[in-house]
Order: C-alpha cells, then structure tokens, then sequence
C-alpha cells in the first residue's frame, strides 16, 4: 500500500516551486496525493465588518482557496498524478498538523517561504517550521 502524501498548497512562488520540484521527480512519488489549501480565518477576521457582510467575506475566500487548488493540480495532473484537493478554514499551522496526524499521512511535503528573514522566523516562526515539529509523519521541505 502507497504512503498518503500531504501537500498543503498557497498561491505563493515558494508553492509553486514546490509543485514544480515534486514533479520533477515524480518517479519517487505514489500516483495519487493530496492538495490542502487552508483559508486563514484569522486574516478574515475584521473587526469593521457588518455581521451582514461576514458571510459573503467567506464566501469570496471560499472561492479564491478553490482558484489555488485547481492552479495548482493542474501542472499535477498533466504530470499524471490523481489530485484529491481539501479545502479547509482557520489558522494553517493548526489546521495542516491535524490533518497530516488525525488522517494518517505518510508524507507531509511543504515549501517554505525565503525572504521573511530569519528574525522573524525566530520571534514568530513559519508555518512550515510549526508544522516540521508538530506533525508524526515526515516532512519533505522544498
């Protein structure tokens, strides 16, 4: 039986570089994988919002997470992988670890993101480095 690899996708360059990377060498990988994109609820969580706009707010995130899972399947498919997208709510760095633990996953592969400066990365961390600690299976990070 095939390891069930976790692929937790933004619309970032560092994704798609990721995308790319796992294509390239797609041979070590199983045919079927799974693409998580997580909507950050915290980054939806305005305070100025009308009660009556929250709803449509959502709705609209909803929508833009479902635009990055099928950009970023499509180089995926054409590469002949079968993509199971998740499209899931709240903060990425609790959502992805759950996933990854409560679901069995054998594989989390995640790109981390240059640039943001190690200071911050040290005040307060990446997604990916939350995840590499805070997830059972392994992690390959691109």
């Amino acid at each position: 039986m095939e390891p069930k690899i976790l692929i937790p996708v933004d619309g970032s360059e560092t994704c798609k570089r990721t995308v790319e990377q796992v294509i390239a060498v797609r041979e070590r990988f199983p045919r079927r994988l799974t693409l998580l994109h997580v909507v950050d609820m915290d980054k939806l969580a305005y305070r100025m919002i009308p009660d009556f706009q929250v709803e449509m707010v959502r709705e609209n995130a909803r929508k833009a997470g479902a635009a990055i899972l099928r950009q970023r399947t499509e180089p995926l498919t054409q590469a002949g992988f079968e993509i199971d997208q998740r499209l899931e709510f709240g903060a990425p760095r609790q959502v992805i670890p759950r996933i990854a633990n409560e679901e069995g996953f054998g594989l989390l592969v995640i790109g981390r993101h240059t640039g943001t400066g190690e200071i911050r990365d040290v005040l307060f961390g990446s997604v990916a480095n939350y995840v590499l600690h805070n997830v059972k299976c392994p992690v390959l990070l691109f």
